[in-house]
């Protein structure tokens, strides 16, 4: 299951109050939902008019400007605005701290425990790890704590709530994701469409192979068979009759005594054989 995908629906108790909600109670609505346990997203409220209103009244636009931090910004920009925005309870600087987490990890994956300490202002590594782990039970991210190397390795994180702006920017950048990937893809089908070419001209070479090396197989086969056993130990025969003759010739006059009478006697022996 996809990461957040109950928060719009933690939400929804909210937007059904704010439509009769103004002022005071607005800016009441927006403590209280920024308070709530499981609200993580703040998109719809933000654009109701009855918030909106909000921005346009001294008195209660702080509380406006607060919802636009937990919607998309940090609690590095809360620290640094503080003076202007209202006083966080508890449960707002864990949620928030929660959620700077969560826009840290949309830049990198690997978070050093170095650059959460000083983004989220946790006194030690010890309180730091705990809130990683509360966050990971909140299903707003997943990840693994790499106590050795002292950092937070993330898979998979919920969708922040996009800062006005901000959506052109990531058109564009899904538009050039988009783009590299149709190339790569266009690539890999040529690839493929070479791989496949060459494996149909060598399965065709394989098969021409195989077709000539079983005609040749064949008649290496008939001519055996016609000229038979016999015919071959004939010429095998013949073979040792033209060296036996070729031996009187060169040798007979070095056959001498009885060395010599017995070879001939072999001789002789042999071409009566051959006769029969």
């Amino acid at each position: 299951m996809e990461l957040g995908t109950n928060f719009a629906a933690k939400l929804e108790p909210f937007l059904l109050i704010s439509k009769s909600a103004k002022g005071a109670a607005a800016a009441k609505l927006i403590q209280d939902a920024t308070s709530a346990q499981g609200v993580f997203v703040f998109a719809e409220l933000l654009e109701l008019p009855n918030i909106q209103e909000l921005a346009n009244n001294e008195q209660h636009a702080p509380f406006f400007s607060l919802l636009q931090v937990f919607s998309y910004r940090t609690y590095k920009d809360y620290l640094a605005n503080k003076d202007s925005l209202p006083q966080l309870n508890q449960a707002q600087i864990i949620k928030l701290k929660h959620l700077s987490i969560v826009s840290l990890a949309a830049n990198r994956r690997i978070l050093p425990y170095s650059l959460l300490l000083q983004e989220l202002q946790m006194p030690t590594i010890r309180d730091l790890e705990d809130l990683i782990i509360d966050a990971i039970y909140l299903d707003i991210l997943r990840g693994k704590l790499d106590q050795k190397e002292q950092q937070l390795e993330v898979e998979y994180t919920m969708g922040r709530d996009l800062e006005p702006g901000k959506a052109e920017a990531v058109l564009a950048a899904l538009q050039t994701w988009a783009s590299t990937t149709a190339s790569v893809l266009s690539a890999l089908d040529n690839k493929l469409a070479q791989i496949a070419s060459y494996s149909a001209a060598v399965a065709v070479d394989n098969e021409e192979h195989d077709r000539a090396y079983n005609v040749i197989l064949k008649d290496v086969s008939k001519d055996t068979k016609k000229r038979g056993p016999l015919t071959a130990g004939g010429n095998i025969m013949r073979g040792v009759v033209d060296l036996t003759d070729a031996m009187d010739v060169d040798e007979e006059p070095r056959m001498k005594g009885r060395k010599g009478m017995a070879v001939d006697a072999m001789i002789k022996q042999q071409r009566k054989r051959n006769r029969f």
